[in-house]
């Protein structure tokens, strides 16, 4: 059971807050001014601050600089849910904001995880004590400085409810960073589910994001609950963000500003309460010039954008980051095995192009091949990306060209050079494979495809 301090001049939107909140079991009290706002929390510290900023006698902020709620979880009260909205609760390190009228889930969400500032801030206290220690920050490993620089947004974003958008070359743990976040947040205990945009038919992700009904389409035999509702009070990890069919960013949009969606087949709207993080391993701003993502969805997801660094720009973690494999396969296998000097000199002697991901791999295989306890270097093989060699055929481009065009002419040329190897022209172009797929997918469809497809 919690205590809750409404600080709304509305005095009939504050009673019905109030209605609910103490029909949930907690205890609240009202107030509708600045100055009674003071009193009652001079007289007892609530759990819970449920605030509107625009009050007859000032502005709400006069709060958080009087320091009366600093350990009490705030909750920002809005007649509109902006992104302005979004930038100014995570400046106040508000824990999420309410929407006019409320949305009577996300009202039970935010009653079901209330925590106290303070003890976050223990929790990410002992977070960094580790990551001296052993160089661990909840699923992450690193002492680098860049990586300490991530730990730092990470410890700042996690305890609110704002979007948050992670970029980086693949491999970088762009899905461990997100888990990191939802476990640092108030939402620990409800689901973490992660999607690979990328990687579902464009015919059937709206179904898999959003649900459908029986009967909606051919073979929808049953109900389906979509990972919104799926994970529903926790967090939704939307990967390869920009493989996402344009359309379908339209309605995701519509979720993140309204927190209603509606199942593939029905006309009634579905309420959620999810937090967001996507991810890309493009450059967002590219893809919005390619026509991949809209330019309203990025902003909307970039409230708190987390750049992840390449191996390359953290070689003092290879060590670390190849003991932690190493130790993780030993336990799962049941044997014991260590590196050589040697070995371990030429895993901090390789660039890692394929980053963190193609780390693991490295020691997997060197731990299966290797037949004594000590893993020597002779048992170390390292992805190698296929490139366009320096001496091959060159494509020319106007001046001028879309960059949508050149996209397609630099694909095919490639796929061309390499004799149809989707693997090896992947590798080239620093994509996915899946990636690669959806675009000559694209390129078939409108005709530009040739016999790529």
């Amino acid at each position: 059971m919690a205590h809750v301090l409404i600080v709304d001049d509305d005095a009939d939107a504050a009673e019905m807050l109030a209605r609910l909140i103490a029909e949930a079991g907690n205890t609240v009290a009202t107030v509708g001014t600045l100055r009674d706002a003071r009193r009652q929390l001079s007289l007892k510290e609530p759990d819970l601050v449920l605030l509107d900023l625009v009050l007859p006698d000032g502005s709400g902020i006069e709060l958080y600089e009087s320091g009366l709620a600093t350990n009490s979880e705030v909750v920002l009260i809005t007649g509109h849910a902006t992104l302005e909205t979004s930038i100014q609760a995570l400046r106040l390190g508000a824990a999420d904001y309410l929407q006019k009228p409320i949305n009577f889930a996300h009202l039970q969400g935010i009653l079901s995880r209330v925590m106290r500032p303070a003890v976050l801030k223990a929790e990410i206290e002992e977070l960094n004590t580790e990551v001296a220690e052993s160089g661990k920050f909840g699923l992450m490993w690193g002492r680098s400085a860049v990586m300490r620089r991530v730990y730092e947004q990470i410890a700042r974003v996690a305890g609110t409810a704002v979007t948050v958008l992670v970029t980086g070359e693949s491999g970088t743990g762009k899905e461990v960073a997100a888990q990191t976040i939802h476990e640092l947040s108030r939402r620990r205990k409800h689901p973490f589910l992660a999607v690979n945009c990328g990687a579902i038919s464009p015919h059937l992700i709206e179904s898999e994001i959003f649900g459908h009904e029986k009967g909606s389409f051919t073979g929808a035999v049953r109900q389906h609950e979509g990972f919104f509702e799926r994970a529903h009070g926790g967090t939704l990890f939307l990967d390869e963000i920009t493989e996402m069919p344009l359309d379908l960013q339209v309605k995701l949009l519509r979720v993140l500003e309204t927190g209603l969606f509606m199942r593939v087949g029905s006309t009634i709207a579905q309420e959620t309460d999810v937090r967001v993080v996507a991810a890309s391993n493009r450059d967002p701003e590219r893809a919005v010039a390619l026509g991949k993502l809209r330019e309203d969805l990025l902003y909307r997801l970039n409230v708190f954008p987390i750049q992840l660094p390449p191996l390359r720009e953290r070689m003092e973690d290879v060590a670390l980051l190849a003991q932690h494999f190493l130790s993780e396969i030993c336990a799962a296998e049941g044997e014991k095995k260590t590196f050589s000097n040697a070995a371990m000199a030429r895993l901090q002697a390789h660039r890692w192009p394929g980053n963190v991901r193609e780390l693991r791999n490295a020691v997997h295989r060197a731990y299966v091949m290797a037949s004594s306890p000590v893993i020597t270097d002779e048992w170390l093989s390292f992805d190698k990306p296929a490139s366009v060699e320096a001496s091959g055929p060159a494509i020319n481009i106007r001046i001028g060209t879309a960059l949508a065009d050149v996209e397609r002419t630099l694909i095919l040329a490639t796929l061309k050079h390499f004799d149809n190897h989707r693997e090896r022209t992947a590798a080239a172009l620093g994509v996915s494979l899946k990636t690669l797929y959806n675009r000559l997918k694209e390129y078939s469809a409108d005709g530009h495809g040739g016999d790529a497809a």
